[in-house]
Order: C-alpha cells, then sequence, then structure tokens
C-alpha cells in the first residue's frame, strides 16, 4: 500500500471495509469538513442485491460488478472533472478495487477486529445487512496492496478522531470557516 506523500492529495476517496466498520459515518464526516460530494455506495445497489443481503445471503460477483460499475462512474466524473468526492464501497477484493482505482483515488481501509465489528453490528437497527454476514465480509476481505494508494485506519478512536488522522496522513486541509455578512449571512 502506498500512503500519499505527494503534496497533492487524491480527488476522490474510497472509504472502505467491512460491513460496520463505520464507513457511512466516517465519509459524511470527511464530506462535511472537506466540503467535498458525498455519494453513499449502498444507495447504489440494486434493489436485488439489498434483498439478497437483508435475507442473510452473501452477494456474489456477479451481484457485484453493475454495482462497482456504477461506483466507478461516478468516481470518473468526479476525477474527470476534478470535483472532490467521497464514496463508500466496501471494496473487499483487489479486483474490485482494480474497477475503481486511478490516478487521483485513494483508499481510505477501516479495518478492526471481528469482535469489534460484530458489536457495532448488533448495536445497528437501521441497516440491511445482519451481521450474520460478516464471517463471509471477512473471508472475502483482501488487504490493500503495496501498489494500491491507500491508508489503514485502525478503529477503536472516536470517528471524529479518525477522521482527523485520515485528514493529517493523506495531506487533506479542512474548509476555512465561512466569511458571515452584517446580517449572520454567508457573504457573497
Amino acid at each position: 500500500m502506498t500512503e500519499s506523500d505527494e503534496a497533492t492529495p487524491p480527488i476522490v476517496l474510497v472509504v472502505m471495509g467491512v460491513s460496520g466498520t463505520g464507513k457511512s459515518t466516517v465519509a459524511g464526516m470527511l464530506a462535511g469538513r472537506l466540503g467535498w460530494d458525498l455519494e453513499e455506495g449502498d444507495d447504489l445497489h440494486p434493489a436485488a442485491n439489498v434483498a439478497k443481503m437483508a435475507s442473510g445471503q452473501p452477494l456474489t460477483d456477479e451481484d457485484r460488478w453493475p454495482w462497482l460499475d456504477k461506483i466507478s462512474a461516478w468516481i470518473q466524473v468526479h476525477v474527470g472533472s476534478g470535483t472532490p468526492g467521497i464514496v463508500t464501497c466496501s471494496s473487499l477484493r483487489k479486483a474490485y478495487r482494480d474497477k475503481l482505482r486511478g490516478p487521483g483515488v485513494a483508499f481510505v481501509h477501516l479495518h478492526g477486529s471481528k469482535e469489534m465489528i460484530a458489536e457495532r453490528l448488533n448495536a445497528r437497527l437501521d441497516h440491511f445487512m445482519p451481521s450474520t454476514l460478516l464471517d463471509s465480509q471477512l473471508a472475502t476481505l483482501e488487504p490493500l496492496d503495496p501498489d494500491e494508494v491507500g491508508i489503514v485506519v485502525p478503529l477503536g478512536q472516536k470517528p471524529k478522531d479518525e477522521v482527523k488522522e485520515i485528514m493529517r496522513r493523506l495531506h487533506l486541509s479542512q474548509l476555512p470557516p465561512p466569511v458571515l455578512n452584517e446580517q449572520g449571512l454567508i457573504a457573497e
């Protein structure tokens, strides 16, 4: 895995990891701090994939490729236009990441112990992914390789501290606070 040492930060971040690692939370906080576009990768799943996972069945590669095509298209629009963005995507296998990676793209792998992630999954009430699929996700997960641009962020900190670590390690700058006019509105 190659950590971004460049002065130029990535244009698109793919926040990855198994279900329950906090991808949506961390991505949302990062997008808010940076002022970047945000796409929740789960929202790009076809209804059949969501139904399959909700019933406790793991997705096959055939299920995943159309979903990854949609995520890849979102990434390419952002990289091509120079519009910074963050997308969540489990990106468990290198072959999936190969579909998503390219110049301007960096992966942020949120990683923790099976026990910690299982505890988080069991505490969730509003997600279609049951905790019973954790074992299959962990079995599928392939760590970032040396030729992939990205970082591994260990879980266990507060999400705001994970966000700070990501920003520091990838050389990302927080948006300055807005300039307000006399009425307290954002000045133009």
